[in-house]
């Protein structure tokens, strides 16, 4: 910058004003060229945008079977699994062709084997087993009583000699029971046999419900992870169109690498759902009682059947509840117990009879008696009254289990409801509104009209949406199946007994 100065005659203030003024001229042309070299020298040189990084570790030493399998086919192939494939050989059942045989796997396969190897379902039979024994048991007629006797074995006789005593002979008693006591015993085991079929019915509810739900747990998380694939296939996009707009001078460096960290979080949600998915799978083998190895779940989400109102299945599970049928046949049984007892007083009749020899009076002779036990302090009165106490506990426990179905069922339904409303407005509107909306900015990016960013975040909302959807399916699916399985669940717990704690049921013969 040329800055000129005249010389014409000032005066001492004008010339320190123009002195001012040209200090001031020049700092600021100097300030210029500053700004202007370090312009140049920042873009004659390129710094490198931060580079995409690697795929995580799966840790796959840590879990044989949970190596990273499905994560090593995605970071493979950067897209979707390989296609496979399907063939019949042998004797009929399907064969998976691709890198590695996969078994398939569909729900009544599931159902069949835990029929056969859970168990819960044999201890539940082995029970109704158990309780036709006691039934058998406490109906057999006493045993006889065969005893020897002898009487003043070594009294003297003549001669100052011992004598094999007066009698010598073997007597057999029997006591015969009376009130009816052996058919009534029989009765109150054979009802409580049949309290064990309504509790066996209640386990297979509980086994085969607790399939179905593994089931479709570990089908949602498997669809969750072939969702979770196509996020981080996004998420690689984002990051390469991150790389690529800096290079062009649209996007910074801090862009750049939070396009990489959503990049690297994506490929751990392919991990992390990879591991439900194995989890799912093993606790759904956990209620089979078998192993197998890992393979395909064939079967829908998308519940088949029409929604059920809360009436109709209040309804249903108060009237055909395995548990309500076990509450009621034991009271039946509580009934006969009742009257079991109030028979037990009635004293039973022992009769003895034998025969053997006299060596006093040098002949054979025979020996007879009869006998019964006086109820005079004994009528088994607390016993009865405890029979009768046990009734009218089992008369409130069928209201109490009735109460108790009505309350699980309403937090059940809730869940169901709820569920089944999200899931038809994703269906009906938010899932294909999403689906338009990122087929339109694809679109548009073709015809130049939006960056590819924008694309992306559309993909992205679209599979969170369908994501989404997946969990409130497994909802559906999940109490739909307790609703019209009664609300069991838990097939691996122990079978219950037909006698609850406190019941009559100690004594050292079954009656």
């Amino acid at each position: 910058m040329d800055v000129k100065i005249s010389a014409m005659d000032l005066d001492p203030m004008t010339n320190r004003a123009n002195g001012l003024m040209l200090a001031a001229a020049l700092a600021v042309a100097l300030f210029g060229q500053g700004l202007r070299a370090q312009e140049s020298a920042v873009g004659r040189r390129f710094i490198e945008p931060p580079p995409i990084p690697n795929a995580p570790a799966t840790l796959g030493g840590l879990d044989r079977v949970a190596s990273g399998q499905a994560y090593d086919a995605y970071a493979e192939s950067h897209s979707t699994l390989h296609d496979f494939e399907v063939e019949v050989i042998g004797d009929g059942a399907p064969a998976i062709n691709g890198p590695g045989a996969i078994n398939e796997y569909a729900l009544q396969d599931f159902l069949t084997l835990a029929c056969q190897h859970n168990p819960t379902l044999r201890q539940a039979r082995l029970q109704i087993s158990a309780e036709t024994a006691k039934a058998l048991q406490a109906g057999l007629y006493p045993n006889p009583f065969l005893r020897y006797s002898g009487e003043q074995i070594g009294v003297d006789v003549e001669g100052d000699k011992d004598s094999p005593g007066e009698f010598q002979g073997m007597i057999v008693s029997q006591r015969f029971v009376t009130g009816g006591k052996l058919r009534l015993s029989r009765e109150k085991y054979m009802r409580r046999a049949h309290v064990s079929q309504h509790l066996a019915m209640a386990q297979q509810f509980r086994v085969c419900n607790d399939v179905r739900i593994h089931f479709y747990r570990a089908l949602a998380a498997k669809e969750i992870l072939s969702l979770q694939k196509e996020l981080a296939k996004t998420a690689e996009d984002s990051a390469v169109t991150a790389q690529e707009l800096y290079n062009q001078g649209q996007a910074t460096r801090p862009e750049v690498r939070k396009a990489n960290i959503d990049l690297q979080r994506a490929r751990l949600a392919i991990l992390s759902a990879e591991n439900d998915y194995r989890q799912k799978f093993r606790q759904l083998l956990s209620v089979v009682g078998v192993s197998l190895t890992e393979g395909e779940l064939i079967g829908e989400l998308m519940p088949d059947a029409e929604p059920m109102s809360y009436q109709d299945a209040l309804s249903m599970v108060l009237s055909e509840s395995p548990e309500i049928a076990a509450a009621r046949a034991k009271l039946a049984a509580d009934r006969v117990t009742i009257q079991r007892e109030k028979v037990q007083w009635i004293p039973d009749v022992i009769a003895e009879g034998g025969a053997g020899y006299n060596f006093d009076a040098k002949e054979t002779t025979a020996t007879a008696g009869i006998g019964i036990q006086l109820p005079v302090f004994d009528r088994n009165q607390g016993t009865i009254r405890q029979a009768q106490l046990d009734y009218q506990r089992q008369q409130h426990e069928i209201r109490r289990t009735e109460l108790e179905l009505e309350q699980r069922l309403a937090a059940v339904y809730q869940q169901y409801l709820s569920a089944l409303q999200i899931a038809t407005e994703y269906n009906r509107l938010i899932l294909p509104e999403a689906r338009l909306a990122y087929e339109e900015l694809l679109r548009s990016y073709q015809d130049n009209r939006v960056d590819w960013p924008t694309v992306l975040s559309a993909q992205k909302d679209y599979a969170d949406a369908r994501l989404a959807l997946v969990s409130q399916l497994e909802q559906i699916r999940t109490n739909d199946v307790l609703i019209r399985g009664y609300l069991l669940h838990g097939g691996l717990m122990a079978a219950p007994g037909p006698t609850p704690p406190g019941h009559i049921d100690s004594v050292p013969k079954p009656r």
